[in-house]
């Protein structure tokens, strides 16, 4: 039974928080750093000292798995297929124009004549959020 917890329950545990993790603090290394504090914990509350050989190994693979997170997330929102990355209705004329005449500030996002979904995701959400705190 005790074997079935460690090689098993545990490592699956670890994996799907360290998912969650990732997508709520979105640091690998803060995820990593959570998990060894809980271990750690954990070793010397529940089990011995062997245990520790084990928080380290569930460390690492909760290191592993927020990484391979990151990177996948990464992939989907730079991809430039609007099945992957939810941008589907990119030339409906939904989104409105970001060079718009009634803008009194500069617009420093650079999406060559594309309307308010333009290319970069990040850059497009940080300034409909600015716009629209703005108007507020």
């Amino acid at each position: 039974m005790n074997n079935l917890l460690i090689f098993f329950a545990i490592p699956v545990a670890t994996i799907i928080l360290a998912i969650v993790f990732q997508k709520i603090l979105q640091s690998p290394l803060l995820v990593a750093a959570t998990f060894f504090a809980i271990f750690l914990i954990v070793t010397f509350a529940a089990f011995d000292e062997s245990f520790l050989v084990f928080a380290i190994l569930y460390t690492l693979l909760a290191l592993i798995t927020a990484l391979v997170v990151r990177f996948i997330c990464c992939l989907i929102n730079n991809s430039n297929n609007p099945c992957i990355n939810g941008r589907a209705i990119h030339n409906s004329g939904i989104c409105g124009d970001n060079n718009s005449t009634t803008d009194d500030e500069d617009d420093e996002d650079n999406n060559s004549g594309n309307n308010g979904c333009g290319c970069n995701r990040s850059t497009s959400n940080q300034y409909f959020t600015r716009r629209y705190m703005m108007r507020r």
